[in-house]
C-alpha cells in the first residue's frame, strides 16, 4: 500500500503581504515571496508537499484551516494580530485534528501588553516566536516531525 505523502499548509495572516516594507526594523527586510521560496526549498529537502497562502480576511483563514484539516495536512499559521483576539480563528483551529503550530516573527511576549496574550496558543500543539523568518523554517521542521510521529 502506497503511503500518502506528508503535507503542510502554511497560512500567513493579515499584513504579512507587507513583509520587507512594513516596519523592517521590527520584521526584517525579507519579503513574503522570499519566505515562501525558502519554505518550498526546505519542504523539498524534507520530502513533504507544501501549500502556502496569505489571507487578510479572517473568514478566508478559517476556510483554509477547515480545508487543511479535512485533507489531513499539518498547519503552520502566523495569525498576525488575530492571535490576540480572534476566537473564531481559535475555534476553527480547535475543530481540526491535525498538527498545528503558531508562529510569529517577533517575540510577542516581549512586546506591547496587548500582544502578550494569544487566544490561539491553547489550541495548537506548539509555537515558534521571535526568530524572524527563521520561525517559519523551524515550524516546518517541527510540523514534518509531528507528521512522522502520527504515522508510526
Amino acid at each position: 500500500m502506497k503511503r500518502k505523502r506528508k503535507a503542510v499548509v502554511v497560512l500567513h495572516g493579515p499584513n504579512l503581504n507587507m513583509l520587507g516594507r512594513r516596519e523592517p526594523d521590527l520584521y526584517g527586510e525579507t519579503t513574503l515571496a522570499q519566505v515562501d521560496s525558502s519554505l518550498r526549498k526546505l519542504a523539498g529537502e524534507l520530502g513533504c508537499d507544501i501549500s502556502l497562502s496569505q489571507h487578510s480576511a479572517e473568514g478566508a483563514l478559517i476556510d483554509a484551516i477547515h480545508a487543511a484539516g479535512s485533507r489531513g495536512s499539518a498547519i503552520i499559521i502566523n495569525p498576525g494580530a488575530y492571535a490576540h483576539y480572534s476566537y473564531a480563528l481559535r475555534d476553527a483551529l480547535a475543530a481540526v485534528n491535525v498538527p498545528k503550530i503558531e508562529i510569529h516573527l517577533t517575540n510577542i511576549y516581549a512586546r506591547e501588553a496587548f500582544r502578550r496574550r494569544s487566544v490561539i496558543a491553547p489550541v495548537v500543539d506548539g509555537g515558534v516566536f521571535g526568530f524572524g523568518v527563521e520561525s517559519y523554517r523551524l515550524a516546518l521542521r517541527a510540523a514534518v516531525a509531528m507528521l512522522d510521529e502520527t504515522r508510526d
